[in-house]
């Protein structure tokens, strides 16, 4: 398989905090949005769904239609930005500060055939999934990736964290861009044309999702931050 992408969700409202620009919010000094961002410094490409006055270097910008048409239609117009031939992509909400290099790599895992492994690239560079048996090979920044291989019919659609209580983080996985854009098509069709308001447990109605509880160190990286408390609490563990 080849590099991965990153789809970075923006554009909620916050009702519960206000209406505020939630993923500017600081956590450890940095917006919560430079964070996630962070945490996929080697996809390409990295697009962030919603607004923004100031974004890292190569970051792509777009808005969902209708701006706040919800996750689903961010999702639409997030996958649009994706190079032709990309075929995974982390779906990641902007308001996980606690998110990291080594949480989306344990994901990637799960999306590598049987025996393969992920190896996440030093910052600039690009990782690659190797397949059974294989090495995987980081590009360097302005490399050449070697060439995408079709899917493993038999891996799941998608890996997403749950909580400890079984809960699915549907916003903190990474995907099959093909399994998506057919959900996204079905969607749209049982919908009259549009994607707006529509959920997330929708659009992955139809895909084999592989559930991946968190055993690495450090604080849960599926951690969202709705509320103000859930901000203090954030910033407690990012210390």
């Amino acid at each position: 398989m080849g590099t991965y992408a990153a789809v970075v969700l923006a554009g909620g409202a916050a009702r519960r905090m206000g209406g505020v620009d939630k993923p500017a919010l600081p956590v450890g000094g940095r917006p919560m949005r430079d964070r996630v961002l962070a945490a996929v410094a080697d996809a390409a490409p990295r697009v962030l769904v919603g607004p923004a006055d100031a974004v890292p270097d190569g970051v792509r910008v777009t808005r969902e239609d209708p701006p706040g048409g919800g996750p689903v239609a961010a999702t639409a117009a997030g996958l649009a930005l994706l190079d032709p031939g990309t075929t995974l992509v982390a779906l990641l909400a902007a308001d996980l500060p606690l998110l990291t290099r080594a949480a989306i790599g344990e994901l990637l895992t799960h999306l590598a055939p049987a025996g393969g492994t992920a190896h996440l690239a030093p910052a600039g560079g690009t990782a690659h999934l190797a397949p059974a048996g294989g090495t995987a090979h980081l590009a360097p920044a302005g490399g050449t990736s070697p060439p995408a291989q079709e899917p493993d019919a038999s891996l799941p659609d998608g890996a997403c964290f749950v909580d400890a209580d079984g809960r699915r983080q549907s916003l903190c996985g990474v995907w099959r861009v093909a399994a998506l854009r057919a959900g996204l098509d079905r969607l749209a069709a049982e919908r009259g044309g549009t994607l707006a308001g529509a959920p997330v447990r929708a659009l992955l109605a139809d895909l084999v999702i592989r559930e991946v509880p968190w055993s690495g160190d450090g604080p849960p990286p599926w951690f969202d931050c709705d509320t103000d408390e859930d901000v203090r609490r954030a910033e407690e563990w990012a210390r």
